[in-house]
């Protein structure tokens, strides 16, 4: 072998090494600061500028008041109302007649019926208030704390922060000479919520706390160095429903704790810790399923107690990391100077400025936080707030809405690598097919199950309170295809024997839902709405109910596949597979009007509002995959077209959509300008519809008023632009923004069982390194090349910017 080979066989080694080593330290370091801390340089004026804090099931937002010290307290069970029974008797009956005026396009005469004969039974959420047997999520209290001593001294070095890589909340100031720390968690380990409180002298810690909330609560002594607060939530009738039950205890360090009626007074401690435990006596389809909230939250503060502060906290960060610490996103900064300014600075500046890339994988990560701090298996799924609230009657009753929010708090787990979180909203779906059952078999004489609209912890599946939007049926359709995609993402054949019958109970349903239409033969569902949007007919009337929708067929072209292919891999239902194939093969295409767009229902209406913030007849672009550049060039194409004629403004939920819509036709240019808007800062907290989205100063999503799903919406977006797989093929950097230059990830997660790590210099990929879970065959695509790899189970292959295996023998000439 000559000397030139060997040398050159060394700077291949050199190079595959140079690649492992980057890729490992982005799997193993510690991300900066500017990703990963939230930071403000003054007290929290509202709920929108407090720091949140939850371990799925409890919440917590901490304002970092120097003298006044407001902390918002949450159980995810808090809901008033209770189950009952919404569907109306007998409306079937009607459905015939409805499907006839339909079928003769006499829409505004169809809707009337639905209105007056389809909608719920009762008032529903009585307009997203709540006040109703519908019920409404609540805030569980405050914990208020007022400071003794020194208040009329200046206050300085004041900093509040919190921190995404261990979930802590952090605030210090200084008064005088003396300097004052706050930290505060919500530990998942030992379900409890922890505030430490210290200075740097003694004797300093002085306070009195008081717990409330708006209504039904009773505060008293606990006789154990704290404090009870319980209460009785209104059930929608008139009488008692939800018990729940709240308690602090100190854990103090020097001075005296004392309690006077419902004030507890701690006075001239050297440190003081605070333990609060809270529950409630839900028994429904999640939850602790405890009866007695007094008892389980007594033995929550009794067996926190006996552990140190240090141990709480240790045990709480390692709980946490173990989901945090999967993902590791770093995108360098625009400048230096970004990342070091107070977040609602930042925010601005990003505005004014043109965008800060940095900003971007900070909103990524908050995503993530925030859908562990409010999902954890066995609790409630992730509601329009999380598990955040500060009122009785929250927006929209902080429900689970299934026309686009529920499900689009979780597009971030599995391709942030957080799968596990999924399983509340699997405990959910599961919990509606009984419900379901009986609508749709009172409404439609329909096998299987459905959910319309909204739903709740009491089981509500009846369509909503009015035609307009309460009326569609493909809810249940959507959050079956959460079922697939988590199957399709772990190949958990064990998880898809338990899926496999709910997917095909909400298949049953939409088979018999089918009707031909006259003009082409296509098989659509009637009625049908496309989700909150209406249209307005050649006679000049507008209607909302139609003959079809595209969404609808999109949808149901994905279950039905979805149903196949499940009852394929498990080896069951033959005829059905056969049934699904036919009646999937009959259904109304996906079409492109004349002005080159895609058709939101079957014929080209006129469109009262051209800018609405749905963009439903896109859903086989995202969330589904029946359009794509590659595949579907002309689809593709007329999607774009519509998202352009849609318009770049939108609420905070909808610019999310459109982004994550962008960044599956590979443009991320457009989708880092949506993002950007989407990061625009926002301080109105009144309900709107006039394209008023952003963030609020805490970087919670600003719909406005908060809705969560926008946060989770757009972490799933920056995914997409890093990363897609829902063709079979894993696609590096395929939506990279020109402002993306150079950044690093680790962790993130591709269908068929892949991890995916990737560097990139100069907006090129420089290295990728895939791990497989389960030995299925790889498909990679970067540039426009695809390779075909097959890596064993358990085993990593390192790519270089090339995709060339860095590890493989290369042949070098002489």
């Amino acid at each position: 072998m000559t000397f030139l080979r060997i040398a050159r066989i060394k700077l291949v080694l050199i190079a595959s090494a140079q690649i492992i080593m980057t890729l490992a330290h982005a799997d193993e370091a510690e991300t900066s600061p500017s990703e990963t801390t939230i930071w403000f340089n003054a007290p929290a004026k509202d709920f929108t500028e407090s720091s949140p804090l939850g371990n799925g099931r409890l919440g917590a937002m901490m304002f970092g008041g120097v003298n006044e010290e407001r902390i918002v307290l949450n159980e995810s069970s808090v809901w008033s109302g209770s189950r009952q029974n919404a569907d109306r008797p007998g409306a079937s009956k009607v459905l015939p007649e409805i499907r006839r005026l339909l079928l003769e396009g006499k829409n505004v005469e169809a809707e009337a019926l639905v209105n007056a004969n389809f909608t719920c039974q009762g008032p529903g959420s009585n307009g997203g208030s709540g006040d109703s047997q519908y019920g409404c999520y609540q805030v569980l209290g405050n914990l208020h704390l007022s400071f003794a001593g020194g208040t009329n001294m200046p206050i300085g070095n004041y900093r509040r922060e919190l921190n995404l890589n261990d979930a802590v909340a952090h605030m210090e100031f200084s008064r005088g000479d003396v300097s004052f720390t706050r930290e505060m968690f919500v530990s998942a380990p030992d379900q409890v919520i922890v505030l430490h409180l210290s200075a740097d002298r003694s004797k300093e810690i002085s306070f009195d706390a008081r717990l409330d909330r708006p209504e039904r609560f009773d505060t008293t002594d606990d006789g154990q160095n704290g404090l009870l607060m319980t209460g009785q939530l209104n059930d929608g009738l008139g009488g008692k429903g939800v018990r729940y039950a709240a308690r602090i205890r100190v854990l103090n360090r020097g001075g005296e704790v004392s309690v006077h009626g419902n004030v507890l007074s701690v006075s001239k401690a050297d440190e003081v810790v605070l333990l609060i435990a809270a529950g409630t006596d839900y028994q429904g389809f999640a939850g602790r399923q405890t009866k007695d909230p007094l008892a389980a939250t007594l033995q929550d503060l009794n067996r926190a107690t006996k552990k140190s502060y240090e141990t709480l906290r240790k045990a709480h960060v390692a709980d946490y990391r173990d989901y945090f610490k999967r993902v590791s996103l770093y995108i360098k900064p625009a400048d230096s100077v970004a990342g070091t300014k107070p977040t609602p600075e930042r925010i601005l500046s990003a505005k004014t400025g043109g965008g800060d890339p940095g900003l971007a994988a900070l909103y990524f990560n908050f995503g993530r936080y925030l859908l562990i701090s409010s999902s954890r298996p066995g609790g409630f799924p992730a509601n329009l707030q999380g598990i955040w609230a500060e009122e009785i009657h929250t927006p929209w009753t902080g429900d689970w809405h299934l026309d686009v929010n529920v499900q689009m708090n979780y597009w971030p787990a599995e391709v942030g690598n957080l799968s596990e979180l999924h399983q509340p909203l699997f405990a959910l779906i599961d919990s509606l097919q009984e419900p379901g059952a009986k609508t749709a078999h009172e409404y439609y004489a329909a096998r299987g199950w459905v959910a319309h609209v909204i739903t709740n912890p009491w089981g509500f599946t009846s369509p909503g309170e009015s035609a307009s939007w309460g009326a569609t049926t493909g809810g249940s359709a959507w959050l079956c295809q959460h079922l697939y995609d988590h199957y399709r993402f772990t190949r958990d054949r064990k998880f898809l024997q338990w899926a496999y019958p709910i997917m095909k109970g909400s298949a049953q349903f939409y088979l018999d839902m089918l009707i031909e239409e006259p003009k082409h033969h296509w098989l659509v569902v009637a009625p049908a709405n496309s989700p909150e949007n209406h249209f307005r007919m050649a006679d000049g009337k507008e209607a909302a109910i139609s003959l079809g929708t595209t969404v609808h067929s999109q949808m149901l072209r994905y279950l039905f596949g979805a149903c196949i292919e499940s009852a394929k891999t498990l080896g069951v239902d033959q005829e059905f597979q056969k049934e699904l194939t036919e009646k999937r093969d009959r259904l109304s295409p996906t079409m492109i009007g004349s002005d080159g767009r895609i058709m939101e229902w079957l014929e080209e209406y006129a469109e009262p509002e051209p800018h609405h913030r749905h963009v439903s007849q896109l859903w086989g672009l995202y969330p589904g995959d029946e359009i794509s550049s590659a595949g579907t060039p002309e689809l593709a194409q007329a999607a774009r077209k519509s998202l352009e004629a849609r318009g770049d403004d939108g609420l905070g939920w909808s610019y999310a959509y459109k982004a994550v819509l962008w960044a599956r036709l590979g443009d991320g240019n457009h989708a880092w300008l949506i993002l950007r808007r989407a990061l625009h800062p926002v301080e109105t907290h009144e309900i709107r519809y006039d394209n008023g989205g952003g963030v609020y100063p805490n970087l919670f999503d600003a719909c406005p008023p908060f809705q969560i799903d926008g946060n989770f919406g757009s972490a799933a977006a920056v995914a997409e632009m890093l990363v897609q797989s829902q063709n079979d093929v894993i696609q590096l950097l395929p939506a990279l923004p020109d402002d993306w230059k150079e950044g690093s990830v680790s962790g993130l997660r591709a269908r068929g069982g892949f991890e995916v790590g990737m560097t990139w210099t100069d907006g090129r990929l420089t290295s990728a390194s895939i791990l497989s879970k389960t030995g299925e065959p790889c498909r990679i695509n970067y540039g426009g090349r695809t390779i075909e790899v097959k890596i064993k189970k358990g085993k990593r292959i390192m790519l270089d910017g090339q995709l060339v295996d860095s590890a493989a023998p290369k042949s070098v000439p002489d």
